[in-house]
């Protein structure tokens, strides 16, 4: 056949534009093992034109003809060029379109009958081959025979009549007319109605009638064969069959089975692999045989073998060897049993085990086609070059072929060629078409230019430069020019062409380049790579108890330049997905949250971290804890009489191992005390050797303890007894509680009754004098105290107490020293003398006392010391009335103490006494003394007021401890924040209570340290801060909220500002009426009320001060206007006659509020000073220094004030800022009778001499007259 020298598409040099065509998805591989050497081409590779050897698509098939309307060859076939038919009959060349009965498709080899055939039909039967070739090969079809037969018609035949006994076997014969094509077989009656067959009567294989035996019923005349010819579209009845059953006068007698088909008792059959074999067994006898199959030399396979006509006929399908063996048939009835054993040999028609491939090849590679076949017998393998037998010697050196195998080795283009590998035996040939295309292919760089390549440090990063041509193209990479590349370990080139990086890190980030040798062509790659994704806190094993709530944290670290994380949760390897209905698994951020945990939640857990290049995932688990279940099999063995062992079995941990096992137990003489812990075991064992006492009866039982809790408790063990024993212990802390004259009380604790050991329990208690006594006295008592009396007072006895039962006694024991009841000291101190120290400490001394006047212990001294008041107050109330009191213990052998914290200024005496446990002894001699001036405290209060923005008043209160005679003040003042010089104002007069400080800075704040002077020095200093105000300005951002009769106006006033006063214009623009003007408002109140206003009314708004407007606006109030004003009961007389009683009522009432508060305000402050000085500084009748008398002062107690009782009254403290509005008042927390004594300046202030001193020993005054807390205003 025809060839061309080469194969060549495309173009070389840069990678052409062209139109995309068609192509196979084929790919390219380059490892040089044989029959892989095949090119596929990719689906991206751009050619302009591709040549394709031929390829039969639709293979002829062997048919049989009745007439010349069936003839019907096909013969279809693929290529480029489109390829040529031709036709081979019986081995010569047959060209269909020459014969005029025939026509040929166009474009095909399909050939048929269209026209009168000339000649018989037997002209056409013969084998045909269909050849399809084009430049490129030929393709070779599948040889095909076809027969040709005359239409099926019966031949005269005579009509059959059949008589039979009631019992015996029948046969009817069909015998149809022979085809090739075997007809199917139906027995019906005259009217068309189908035999109806079963296990007596059954339709043999060959189309014949079996009846086992008949029976009366079966007699009929028209027993019909229809013949039903399918290929011929034809269908032949022949002669009715008459078959007449005649009955004996005798009994019908039963037979033995027998085979009908197949006879006798053994049969072969040879099956073909792949197809279906039916085996019969058709039998007769009566009554009518089972029939049973078998397989003698296996089982029958379940899925291939089925049972039809009544298990008459055995089909196994799709034969495979396995089948070849021993089948049987077993037919039985109750007259006996007959068998027939079928040997059933397999053979098989050529298959294909391996089928050559039809490839692509570029010039040089190697070639191996595989052609491997199997059958039975083995088939011959033969091999075609375009449909021509290769035999002999091979004329070409570089093809060998050996075991079905065609290598070629070397491809040139010449090669191209369509082989044909055919197989045949005895039961068939099998062919195949593969083609051999050497093909040349201008090289093409499939992937795109500039592309960018993202991964993470670790990953194996691949930079794609796929390239295709034939023969296959060369491929380098460089990086910035360096020919180094490959060079390091972990670089590689791949067969593809692809460059391979593992372990990719930063170092590896830049511009690659990939080119093909010797062409032009090169590609750029960018890769960059990122941190990999790393999980910081992964999720752990956690212990949960069941209905509890797990939390899970996947808390990942990811490269900002990747895509946010996504999180998967998995469960043992399924995903978990958020369950809203039942609130299982809630994801919160990196959280897994598993909500009432239940053994079915146990399981490994992981999270899997998602990014769009990389992920990770880390695991934890969730497994169920909870308490133990109580210990089982609780026994008490190797008993005696101190000791017992306990045995148990621990009951499940719940997958938290027992820490400690706790061991109770209950006595049984005293089951009110409840189980008790007796011993601690260690978790892991399990039995322990418990120490009893004597004389108890035991139960025991055990808990077991975990981390997650305790046990229940196990059952109890059977009770257990111990014998009695003498007792092992005395009573202990055995003492003497005498507190009675002339007595002896012993006394110890009681011990135990689980420590008697044993009944009659008691104790023996042991007496006797330390002087005088040489024999013990003793007494039996069941329980303490034991008391002995007529011993004298605080004699030394030794006592002891010894504890016994029916047993015997505890052990032997030591006395312990004891003593008789004590009495009060005899004696006072003798030589009591004392030294001051300073102003407030002196030093006690006394002589010890004779311990004999003591009679008892002597526990130590007591000093009692007694102040009453300064040193300026009156003597004769001193002497009487002491305000203080102190009682000063010290130990027995002391004879001096340093008594502190006394008052300086003050009246003091002292006394000394002796104590023991029964008391003290009389007092010594009283000594007086008086203690020298000191330092003062400091002043009461202290307020700061500024008039000006560079003044500032300070008023203040002497100090509630004047420790002497109060000569003046210093004043000390500094900028706050700041390293500015402190500054000293210096105050002889100590009646001054007010100064005024002016050039300060307006725009500091200062701190003043204000300290009381005496001749003793300088006190200590009570401490504000505070700042001048500035000049006062009206309110700005005014707030608005407007009602339906009334605005309300909020502002919020300056600070450091001094209060103005300003108005509010107001104008109904619907009326007409004029303006109007509310009354003076203060900048500091911070909120008004503009009432009288009308509903659904436009009202224009001016704010004033100083006769100037500083804000206007307009309102709308709420609400309907007024359209029609009708008269309602708010105008009746009598309406308005109560409101003006109430009015008048509530007048009366506010002017005797402010009368009382100017008469009854005057008398609480002198109360309240009053109660701040001492007795003796309460103003007497005779005395000149009392502003008030005594019965003044009882008539304002007993007048109450109206403002205690009514809320109408306004307190001068509310009215402050209404009288003063111009001065912005510096507010200090202070006492009510302060507030009002500054309130009134006018009044006399109390010479500080008079004031009652406080001190720590004084507990029932004031220590100071300092307020709790203080605001300032800036």
């Amino acid at each position: 056949m025809p060839h061309t020298p080469q194969h060549q598409v495309g173009s070389r040099g840069r990678r052409p534009h062209l139109l995309l065509l068609p192509l196979f998805s084929l790919l390219l591989s380059h490892a040089p093992q044989l029959s892989q050497g095949a090119i596929h081409i990719p689906s991206n590779y751009q050619i302009n034109e591709f040549k394709k050897p031929p390829v039969i698509t639709t293979q002829p098939e062997s048919i049989t003809v009745f007439g010349a309307e069936d003839i019907l060859l096909t013969c279809e076939a693929s290529g480029n060029p489109p390829p040529d038919f031709r036709w081979t009959k019986d081995g010569e060349e047959f060209i269909p379109a020459n014969d005029p009965g025939l026509s040929v498709s166009p474009g095909s080899g399909t050939f048929m009958k269209t026209g009168v055939v000339s000649g018989p039909m037997s002209q056409y039967k013969a084998k045909y081959i269909c050849y399809a070739e084009n430049a490129l090969g030929t393709a070779v079809s599948n040889e095909v025979q076809l027969i040709t037969e005359n239409t099926p018609a019966l031949q005269k035949e005579q009509k059959v009549k059949k008589k039979v006994e009631e019992g015996e076997s029948v046969v009817l014969k069909c015998n149809p007319p022979f085809s090739t094509v075997p007809p199917v077989i139906h027995w019906m009656d005259e009217r068309m109605h189908h035999i109806e067959l079963n296990d007596r009567v059954t339709q043999g294989r060959d189309g014949n009638l079996y009846f086992s035996h008949v029976t009366v019923d079966d007699t009929r005349i028209d027993y019909t064969c229809n013949a039903q010819y399918l290929s011929a579209r034809t269908i032949l009845s022949k002669e009715p069959i008459t078959l007449t059953v005649t009955t004996s006068n005798s009994v019908v007698r039963s037979r033995r089975p027998q085979m009908m088909r197949p006879s006798g008792t053994h049969s072969t059959y040879l099956a073909l692999r792949g197809q279906s074999l039916e085996l019969e067994c058709i039998v007769q006898g009566r009554p009518t045989p089972t029939v049973q199959w078998v397989r003698k030399d296996g089982q029958l396979s379940e899925s291939r073998t089925s049972r039809h006509l009544f298990d008459r006929l055995l089909r196994i399908s799709n034969i495979s060897d396995s089948d070849g063996g021993e089948y049987q048939c077993s037919v039985n009835n109750s007259q006996g049993k007959v068998t027939h054993t079928y040997t059933v040999s397999v053979e098989a028609a050529p298959y294909w085990t391996k089928e050559p491939v039809s490839q692509l090849y570029a010039p040089g590679e190697t070639v191996k086609l595989d052609c491997q076949a199997d059958g039975i017998p083995s088939p011959a393998v033969a091999w075609s070059i375009n449909g021509k037998p290769i035999t002999g010697k091979d004329p070409t050196p570089r093809r060998t072929m050996r075991d079905g195998t065609v290598i070629l080795i070397d491809v040139v283009f010449t090669d191209t060629a369509v082989y044909q590998c055919q197989a045949h035996n005895k039961h068939g040939t099998i062919l195949v078409n593969t083609y051999i295309f050497v093909i040349e292919l201008p090289p093409q760089i499939l992937n795109a230019d500039g592309q960018k390549y993202n991964f993470t440090e670790g990953q194996k990063a691949v930079l794609q430069c796929q390239t295709f041509g034939s023969p296959r193209p060369k491929v380098t990479w460089e990086r910035n020019s360096s020919a180094s590349l490959l060079a390091e370990p972990r670089v590689n080139l791949l067969t593809n062409g692809n460059l391979q990086i593992t372990n990719v890190s930063h170092g590896d980030e830049g511009l690659y380049t990939c080119s093909v040798s010797n062409t032009n062509l090169s590609i750029n790659a960018d890769l960059d790579v990122m941190n990999r994704t790393v999980i910081l806190s992964p999720p752990g094993s956690l212990l949960v108890q069941p209905g509890k709530t797990a939390i899970f944290t996947c808390l990942a670290q990811v490269d900002p330049k990747l895509t946010p994380p996504h999180i998967q949760w998995k469960r043992s390897g399924q995903e978990l997905f958020q369950s809203y209905a039942e609130d299982k698994y809630t994801f919160e951020g990196p959280d897994l949250i598993v909500a009432n945990v239940q053994t079915e939640d146990e399981g490994v857990y992981t999270c899997e971290v998602i990014t769009n290049l990389d992920r990770v995932e880390a695991s934890g688990s969730i497994i169920i804890v909870d308490r133990p279940d109580p210990p089982t099999q609780l026994q008490v063995s190797d008993p005696k009489d101190r000791n017992v062992t306990l045995s148990w079995t621990a009951g499940d941990d719940h997958n938290s191992p027992v820490i400690v096992f706790v061991v109770e137990f209950e006595d049984g003489d005293s089951k009110e005390r409840g189980w008790e812990e007796l011993k601690r075991v260690s978790g892991t064992h399990e039995s322990v050797t418990i120490s009893l006492q004597p004389y108890m009866s035991y139960r025991f039982r055990v808990i077991s303890i975990n981390n997650i809790g305790k046990s229940d408790p196990s059952m109890p063990s059977d009770l257990h007894s111990t014998p009695p024993q003498a007792p092992d212990n005395n009573p202990e802390n055995v003492r003497s509680e005498s507190t009675d004259p002339d007595t002896l009380v012993i006394t110890w604790e009681e011990m135990d009754r689980r420590v008697f050991n044993g009944p009659e329990f008691h104790y023996k208690v042991f007496w006797k004098r330390v002087v005088g006594d040489t024999t013990w006295y003793s007494n039996v008592s069941t329980e303490p105290p034991y008391i002995v009396t007529e011993v004298g007072n605080f004699s030394a006895f030794q006592i002891k107490v010894q504890a016994a039962n029916q047993k015997g006694e505890g052990p032997e024991l030591d006395p312990v020293t004891g003593y008789s009841g004590e009495d009060i000291p005899l004696k006072a101190p003798q030589n009591v003398a004392m030294v001051l120290l300073n102003s407030s400490a002196i030093r006690v001394t006394w002589e010890p006392v004779n311990e004999k006047t003591v009679r008892g212990h002597l526990l130590g001294y007591k000093i009692h010391l007694l102040r009453f008041g300064s040193r300026g107050h009156h003597q004769g109330r001193r002497a009487r009335e002491p305000d203080t009191s102190v009682e000063v213990e010290t130990g027995p052998k002391e004879e001096k103490r340093v008594l502190g914290g006394l008052r300086p200024y003050s009246h003091y005496t002292i006394t000394v006494t002796v104590f023991n446990s029964k008391g003290e002894g009389p007092p010594s001699k009283t000594l007086s003394f008086e203690t020298n001036e000191g330092a003062p405290g400091p002043p009461m209060s202290l307020r700061l007021d500024s008039h000006a923005g560079t003044e500032m008043t300070l008023h203040w209160t002497p100090p509630a401890q004047p420790n002497g005679v109060l000569k003046g003040y210093l004043l000390q003042y500094q900028i706050v924040k700041s390293d500015s010089p402190m500054q000293v104002e210096t105050i002889d007069d100590h009646k001054v209570t007010h100064l005024t400080l002016k050039q300060l800075d307006p725009h500091s704040r200062y701190r003043f340290y204000l300290r009381g002077r005496t001749s003793a020095g300088d006190g200590e200093p009570i401490t504000r801060e505070g700042a001048t105000t500035l000049d006062g300005a009206p309110p700005s951002n005014i707030s608005l909220y407007v009602g339906e009769k009334s605005v309300n106006l909020s502002w919020v006033p300056g600070q450091r500002q001094r209060s103005v006063s300003f108005q509010v214009q107001y104008l109904n623009k619907q009326d007409g009426g004029k303006w109007k003007q509310s009354e003076k408002l203060n900048s500091s109140a911070s909120f008004y009320q503009l009432k009288g206003l009308t509903p659904g009314s436009q009202y224009r708004l001016r704010f004033t001060f100083s006769n100037n407007t500083f804000w206007e606006t307009e309102i709308t109030t709420k609400g309907a206007g007024v359209m029609d004003v009708q008269t309602g009961f708010a105008t009746q007389g009598w309406f308005i006659g109560l409101v003006s009683a109430i009015v008048l009522l509530l007048l009366v009432l506010l002017i005797l509020c402010f009368i009382k508060r100017g008469k009854g305000g005057k008398y609480s402050v002198k109360d309240k000073e009053e109660g701040q000085v001492d007795s003796e500084a309460r103003p007497m009748k005779d005395e000149t220094f009392g502003e008030y008398s005594d019965n003044e002062e009882k008539r304002t107690a007993s007048q109450p004030s109206l403002c205690d009782e009514s809320k109408l009254c306004i307190s001068d403290d509310n009215l402050d800022g209404y009288n003063n509005g111009s001065i912005a008042v510096t507010e200090v927390t202070m006492e009510d009778s302060l507030v009002s004594q500054y309130s009134r300046p006018s009044e006399a202030t109390p010479d500080p001499g008079t004031l009652q001193d406080s001190s720590p020993l004084n507990p029932n005054t004031t220590t100071n007259g300092l307020p709790n807390s203080a605001a300032i205003l800036d």
